[in-house]
């Protein structure tokens, strides 16, 4: 699977943001390609934002374009 460029240059942080617990280079791996990773010191979830980069768009509603007179 191809990651968006954008995620791709994201920083992984190197300790847990909750605790100060070193992740190892290993983790840090993990933490790139899943985005999610639990500290194995206090059991803490890290969850890397994908979508704060990424602009979504509003869903098009098709019924406005297709109004019959």
């Amino acid at each position: 699977m191809e990651q968006d460029k954008s995620t791709k240059n994201q920083p992984v942080p190197s300790t847990c943001p909750h605790c100060g617990n070193g992740l190892t280079p290993w983790q840090q791996v993990l933490l790139a390609t899943d985005r999610a990773l639990v500290c194995k010191k206090c059991w803490y979830r890290i969850i890397l934002d994908v979508y704060a980069e990424t602009k979504l768009k509003p869903p098009i509603d098709d019924k406005s374009k297709h109004k019959e007179d």
